[in-house]
């Protein structure tokens, strides 16, 4: 049974993967992006079963009304994806207020305006799957990307918290960590070419030369393979909360596990002291 999508962020990109892979094998798609003009080969190829939206996440009305409109359209939505997103680039130091507001407006903030408008349809039909797409980046942190680690540790703890709650109503919730993928529109992420750079502070100039080269040695993953690796969740009937695409980050987050474990084992003797005398009395 084919299934109808909505995929935010979806004119290029793993969005614009996700998009072709679900059209390919029939199923329909309300692909939405800031601007429908990259659509037109879609259009010309599926026809009705692609719905291009002209939808901005950061615009909660727009995202209400367009979720509605794909909803009226096809009569009914079984996968969400939240795609839409950005990296915001820049040392603590370096980042304005308007940076750091605009980068959790987009990839926090629409990410909530698209579950919140989807999620009474989901509820009625007792059945659909929210897609999140997170990153490695959602679950270590490295230097210069503080506004995009917390915008995407937010998006982990918000969707595991859903997971929860809509268990109950049939609603299944994935969150996707990719690591790099060689996109059309270039390596994604790489936050050197592709993100929103602050203005630079010369102080962070070593920390920048160590980050770009450690993004370079990743290995770059094929876009096309995660489409069909999608594929896969979201027709699976016990689908994984967390699932990383992508394996080059994978040795780096074994560490970053192992090390928390043991500082909080190490730690335990403070711990016990800060909890204090009145818990065991």
């Amino acid at each position: 049974m084919s299934k109808v999508w909505l995929v935010t962020g979806s004119s290029r990109g793993l969005g614009r993967d996700f998009v072709e892979a679900a059209l390919s094998r029939g199923d329909k798609v309300a692909a939405t992006a800031r601007s429908t003009d990259g659509f037109d080969e879609l259009v010309a190829a599926y026809g009705d079963a692609v719905l291009p939206l002209q939808m901005d996440v950061t615009d909660k009305a727009a995202v209400f009304e367009g979720v509605k409109r794909a909803k009226e359209h096809f009569g009914r939505l079984d996968v969400v994806v939240n795609n839409a997103g950005y990296a915001q680039v820049g040392a603590i130091e370096e980042l304005t207020e308007q940076q750091l507001r605009d980068q959790l407006e987009t990839n926090v903030f629409g990410a909530v305006w698209v579950v919140q408008a989807a999620l009474p349809y989901l509820r009625e039909q007792h059945s659909g799957h929210i897609v999140q797409l997170s990153s490695a980046a959602g679950l270590i942190a490295m230097p210069l990307g503080g506004a995009y680690h917390a915008s995407k540790w937010a998006l982990e703890g918000l969707n595991e918290a859903l997971a929860h709650e809509v268990a109950d109503f049939g609603i299944k919730v994935t969150i996707i960590e990719p690591g790099g993928f060689a996109t059309r529109s270039g390596k994604n992420p790489d936050p050197l070419n592709n993100g929103h750079l602050a203005e630079t502070n010369p102080v962070y100039d070593g920390l920048r030369r160590r980050l770009a080269d450690m993004v370079g040695n990743q290995p770059a993953g094929d876009p096309a393979a995660a489409a069909q690796a999608l594929l896969k969740i979201v027709d699976s009937d016990a689908p994984p909360l967390r699932v990383l695409f992508g394996l080059g980050f994978y040795p780096m987050l074994q560490q970053a596990y192992a090390d928390r474990l043991k500082t909080w084992a190490d730690w335990q003797d403070l711990s016990a002291e800060a909890q204090g005398k009145l818990a065991s009395a």
